[in-house]
């Protein structure tokens, strides 16, 4: 009896195992593949035929702007031009720039164009408008996340079809972390500047006069200090040599005759 339960168990199971492969193989393999295929890319252009990129916020009121031009360096290609004129961070650029080419939509439909405030275009949180080198341009406008937050709603190069009717599309939502950014994050941080060759200092070669060292200058004596002279003895002049014999007293010649 234990025996025919177990096996009924097992038989059920079997089935419903058989149930789920067959609908998710069988069945489920068309829409699968049908996703696959509305997942388009967003835009068609390549990396490198993008000239310039400007970005439009609209968060809690107020309106920025970033504008970035591509500056024709090999290693920093991208210089920020609005609102500092400084070298673009490469980081933060190439991850928006990869969002804009390799991005795709996981879906779109069509609504009427009064209901683009339920989808948060009618004010977009922000807006990257991409200018290509052959001046062709191309706008991306972000909207409202949506329910589960892993994808934005988003109009691609917008426009009002005839009927009044307009193309939403669910993109990554990695775009909102891309242009969300305060200004420090856009500037090249000093991480990313490129290192500079530089010069080997020049080993200091002496000079003649430096490499001979002079000797030190004995104090020798001056050829008048060399030799000693003679003390001069003192001689006696003329005058004093020829001593004037002393004049003796002659008698007058009154005393003579006395």
């Amino acid at each position: 009896m234990k025996l025919q339960r177990t096996t009924l168990i097992l038989l059920v199971l079997a089935v419903f195992l058989g149930g789920f492969v067959y609908f998710y193989e069988v069945q489920g393999a068309p829409k699968r593949e049908a996703a696959k295929e509305t997942k388009k890319p967003i835009f068609s252009f390549e990396e490198d035929q993008i000239q310039g990129v400007t970005i439009y916020l609209n968060k809690d009121q107020r309106k920025k702007i970033f504008k970035f031009e591509r500056v024709g360096k090999e290693k920093m290609p991208w210089q920020m031009k609005y609102p500092k004129d400084v070298s673009a961070s490469d980081a933060s650029v190439a991850f928006l720039l990869d969002l804009l080419v390799e991005g795709k939509s996981d879906r779109s439909f069509t609504v009427p164009a009064t209901q683009l405030k339920e989808y948060g275009l009618d004010k977009p949180q922000a807006t990257v408008k991409v200018e290509l080198k052959n001046r062709e341009i191309h706008r991306i406008n972000l909207g409202k996340p949506d329910f589960n937050r892993s994808f934005l709603y988003a109009q691609i190069d917008p426009r009002t079809q005839d009927s009044g009717q307009v193309d939403v599309l669910l993109v990554p939502v990695d775009f909102e972390y891309a242009v969300n950014r305060p200004v420090s994050e856009w500037e090249q941080s000093t991480e990313e500047e490129p290192e500079r060759f530089q010069e080997p200092e020049a080993e200091q070669t002496p000079s003649p006069t430096e490499d001979k060292e002079t000797p030190a200058t004995e104090g020798k004596p001056s050829p008048t200090e060399d030799k000693e002279q003679p003390a001069t003895e003192a001689k006696p002049s003329p005058t004093e040599k020829k001593e004037t014999p002393a004049t003796e007293e002659k008698p007058s010649p009154t005393e003579e005759n006395e």
